[in-house]
Formats: C-alpha cells, structure tokens, sequence
C-alpha cells in the first residue's frame, strides 16, 4: 500500500489543469478558459469558459471536450459584449452583461482577438492577435 501512495504523485505527472485568461476591462471583467486532463494517459481534455463582469456576474460554461492536440481555441469579439470562441468546426458564442451563453452562430465573424492554446510546456495560454494594419 505505500508503494502505491509513492507512485500516486507520478500518475498526476503530466496531467494538463490550467487557465489563461483574456481581460477584457481590467481584471473585473474576463473571459477565462480553463483546461483539464484528468489523467495522464487520456489524451483530450475538458475545456470551460469562465465568463466574469464583476460584480454583476460569474458563469462556467461547459464547451465539451477535445483533442489535447486540437486546443487551439481562437476568440473573436462579434458585438458589445459579445464573444465568440471557436476551436475547428466547433464555435461558442458568450455574452458578458448577464454572462449567458448564446446560441452557437452559424459562421463566425467579429474582430479576431486572440487565441487559447497549449504551449511547449503544455501550459494554457492566450496569445493576442496581431493589431490589424491600416490600407492606404
């Protein structure tokens, strides 16, 4: 029995339970996706938006579950207040006065803001997208 108590901490090794955050308004208002493998073998994980416009409201939303090499999750800003997350074919659509989620758009569109992946580490993290260059 303490040989299994030894091994316990190797079997949590590795296992993917993070967060990165895009703040919208100061950190009183965020969208925050949380990711978590809840073992090392599995090779997908859980995925959750957390949405906050503090002190009016906080929400986890359940987005399902994918591929651990397919969280690439890109967040786009599609009205006031309103956010929508897409990973592949699948999209999200999250709203932050009530914290509600929406009804799931047909075709993205909106002001692309960034992007929710794992890095080399297998962090979570959130890269913002390049500001869009003005045409002459």
């Amino acid at each position: 029995m303490r040989k299994l108590l030894l091994l316990a901490p190797l079997l949590l090794a590795g296992c993917v339970d993070d967060s990165a955050s895009y703040t919208i308004d100061g950190n009183q208002h965020a969208l925050t996706v949380r990711a978590l493998q809840e073992y090392f073998w599995k090779k997908e994980v859980t995925l959750d938006v957390l949405a906050s416009r503090m002190p009016d409201c906080q929400r986890r939303i359940p987005l399902g579950t994918l591929p651990m090499a397919d969280v690439e999750i890109e967040l786009f800003e599609s009205g006031e207040n309103v956010y929508t997350l897409r990973a592949g074919d699948l999209s999200w659509r999250v709203e932050t006065n009530t914290c509600s989620e929406l009804e799931a758009p047909e075709q993205v569109t909106g002001k692309p803001l960034g992007l929710f992946h794992l890095d080399e580490k297998g962090e979570l993290v959130f890269e913002k997208a390049e500001p869009e260059t003005p045409q002459n």
